[in-house]
């Protein structure tokens, strides 16, 4: 692996600590992120992924913990000190400088030539399509354009690390999709280092080689894209990572000869050879009073001789279809990716293979098995 360039030792935020309501916002926040790597701070509002982005770059104050660039610690030092950059959720744009200026502002520090600084601003806005407009101010132009000329502002910076906030909430899908693309050449091409704070799956999973999943100002997971929708640590990340969400399922097992049954409600029981699990596996599950199981809709396959429910919803997204039907006492839904004409109040056949099943501990959500065998 890369040399770390960005070390974050157990990181707390509290906000009003010394009120009868602190907010703890962060809690023991362990994180390192290569030279060279993009990563994600994926969660829901609230999680505490925009306060850690904050920390990093010193616009917010760590309560406890450490934060190391290139191995020096700069939780006590001032944002200027950093040397990181950083797009702001808000634009954060000069309103008395035009776009161009904006932009450019940074430069004037590094002490370069005019003809440079022009040649740089000119790339990074033919990038960003923002070309037009640099004439300009912030005031005379829409929230998208706001965005990407914040966003801007910040690439164009030689900077150890970049730090962007939500960098494109605003663009219209088409925009954002081409964006995505070009953004993250643009990084890999220079070598830089970028963290990028979003709710969004599919530009975490576009942009990020390693995604960090946060809830309640926890950190769920932080891994690469695929383990993260393959082999999910806990029910949370299990639920929260792909779309639509993880069917899940509580469940009991028993034996029954050389087969294994894992028991759901309203008497749907899944009947699968033993050899399909590990001994570890078996002797979990046949141990625990309840656990949850979950599969992907992606791998819940309809078919005549499966387990029977019945349709409540079919819907054509364009690309694929979304089935859903009540089974064992609520929803699963089924993904195809051709149309399937499934109307409401028919029943259909449900198959979860025991390679597509993960299984996750009732009580603490952690995952301990995927595909059949112990995680």
């Amino acid at each position: 692996m890369s040399e770390v360039l960005l070390d974050l030792q157990r990181i707390n935020k509290i906000y009003n600590e010394t009120s009868r309501h602190p907010v703890r916002a962060v809690k023991d926040l362990n994180l390192n992120v290569a030279q060279g790597e993009i990563v994600a701070l994926l969660g829901s509002s609230g999680c505490g992924k925009t306060s850690t982005l904050r920390m990093i770059a010193g616009f917010e104050a760590v309560s406890s913990g450490q934060i190391l660039i290139k191995g020096r610690p700069v939780h006590a030092l001032a944002p200027a000190r950093r040397n990181v950059a950083m797009a702001f959720e808000g634009y954060s744009l000069y309103p008395p400088l035009t776009v161009e200026e904006n932009i450019a502002f940074a430069l004037k520090s590094e002490r370069l030539a005019k003809d440079e600084i022009r040649k740089k601003v000119a790339e990074i806005a033919h990038l960003l399509e923002i070309e037009d407009i640099l004439e300009r101010y912030p005031g005379s132009i829409s929230g998208g354009q706001q965005q990407r000329a914040s966003l801007a502002r910040a690439l164009i910076r030689d900077a150890d690390l970049h730090l962007l906030d939500e960098p494109m909430g605003q663009l219209e899908p088409q925009l954002r999709a081409l964006l995505r693309g070009r953004i993250k050449h643009f990084i890999k091409e220079r070598g830089l280092t970028a963290i990028l704070v979003t709710h969004d799956q599919t530009e975490a999973n576009a942009l990020a080689d390693r995604i960090a999943v946060m809830e309640g100002g926890v950190l769920q997971q932080f891994d690469s894209p695929l383990h993260l929708k393959d082999r999910p640590a806990n029910l949370f990340t299990g639920t929260f990572i792909g779309e639509p969400p993880m069917n899940v399922f509580p469940a009991q097992a028993e034996a029954d000869g050389d087969n294994l049954k894992l028991n759901l409600a309203d008497g749907v029981c899944l009947t699968y050879p033993a050899s399909a699990f590990s001994d570890d596996l078996k002797a979990r599950l046949l141990s625990s009073d309840t656990f949850v199981i979950g599969v992907r809709p992606h791998a819940v396959k309809i078919t005549p001789g499966g387990h029977p429910a019945k349709v409540y919803a079919n819907q054509w997204l364009g690309d694929q279809t979304h089935v859903a039907a009540r089974f064992a006492g609520q929803t699963i839904v089924s993904v195809r990716h051709d149309r399937a004409h499934h109307a409401p109040g028919e029943t259909i056949g449900i198959d979860l293979a025991a390679s597509d099943l993960h299984i996750f501990a009732a009580d603490s959500g952690r995952a301990f098995s995927h595909g059949g065998a112990l995680a």
